[in-house]
């Protein structure tokens, strides 16, 4: 008879954090946001709200290190985005305005592409056509495609390959009702395997304990031109 046998317990994986802190924003030569500052943990959603020019997806730019604050950092467990980009971008799905279809490839390919470069399997392929409904189409080029349907491809893409962070900008633009269930759906998985999402919305989106950060509550504080060409931010 042998005694009890004990095992280690498995340790957690971490739980990053990303941080804003007083981010400044300037489009061209005029000063859009600043002062801008969130705190967004792992299971997080953090929904980006403002009228249109507001900076919504200036600050998505920022946030997938497209774009360099004028003022401020951007960290992830305390260490600066912009010390390892390279690393920054590897842990992030950034979806903007266009869903970059390729017209001659079909709708399985392009998915077959991206989950190439991500280290992702047919399962997860199959998987990300059954989310968004894109099964009927497995075999249409991008070309024949609706607008809805490219928005569903590309929001597809994002699934592929495990990613902390999610940053999607106006996602739900041009999905009809069901589509967008579908894509909450998503995001509420994401976020139950502690991954992290930052969407810019001007009509609200589904999430449970959704931090709201209105990007017009941080106005630019005046400067002078000649102030801007010195580099003051």
């Amino acid at each position: 008879m042998t005694g009890p046998s004990f095992h280690r317990p498995v340790p957690l994986r971490p739980m990053p954090v990303f941080e804003a802190h007083d981010l400044g924003c300037l489009r061209g030569e005029r000063a859009v946001f600043a002062g801008l500052s969130f705190r967004l943990q792992a299971g997080g959603l953090l929904l980006l709200t403002g009228p249109n020019g507001a900076g919504k997806s200036s600050l998505l730019r920022m946030l997938a290190g497209l774009l360099r604050p004028a003022a401020g950092g951007l960290t992830w467990d305390g260490a600066e985005v912009w010390d390892d980009l390279g690393a920054h971008h590897e842990r992030l799905r950034y979806l903007g305005h266009g869903e970059a279809v390729k017209p001659p490839l079909t709708v399985a390919e392009d998915l077959r592409f991206w989950a190439s470069l991500r280290g992702a399997g047919p399962a997860e392929v199959d998987r990300a056509l059954e989310r968004f409904a894109l099964s009927g189409l497995a075999g249409r080029p991008g070309r024949l495609l609706s607008a809805g349907q490219k928005r569903r491809l590309a929001l597809a893409r994002v699934t592929l390959g495990p990613a902390a962070l999610w940053l999607l900008d106006e996602p739900t633009v041009g999905l009809d009702a069901a589509s967008v269930e579908r894509l909450a759906a998503a995001v509420a998985e994401h976020r139950a395997r502690r991954g992290m999402a930052a969407i810019a919305t001007h009509i609200g989106f589904p999430g449970e304990d959704a931090q709201v950060l209105a990007v017009d509550d941080f106005p630019p504080i005046p400067v002078e031109a000649e102030a801007l060409e010195e580099g003051a931010w």
